[in-house]
């Protein structure tokens, strides 16, 4: 499954239907692989979309006194 091309609401789909078969049942190792891998490009998403809405941050001098 090619992870870097599905949106982020599929991934956040799959990493949560994953979580719970593991709840059911151990993953098979291209399960773990993929969880993995759905994790990572979920964090990246975070971490992208954070670095966007501080980057647009202005900071303003306070006046003194």
């Amino acid at each position: 499954m090619d992870v870097e091309n599905i949106k982020i609401e599929e991934v956040v789909d799959k990493i949560n239907l994953l979580y719970k078969l593991s709840q059911e049942r151990e993953l098979t190792k291209e399960e773990k692989e993929l969880q993995e891998k759905l994790r990572k490009r979920y964090l990246e998403n975070v971490r992208r979309n954070f670095k966007s809405q501080l980057d647009g941050i202005e900071l303003k001098n306070r006046k003194k006194g």
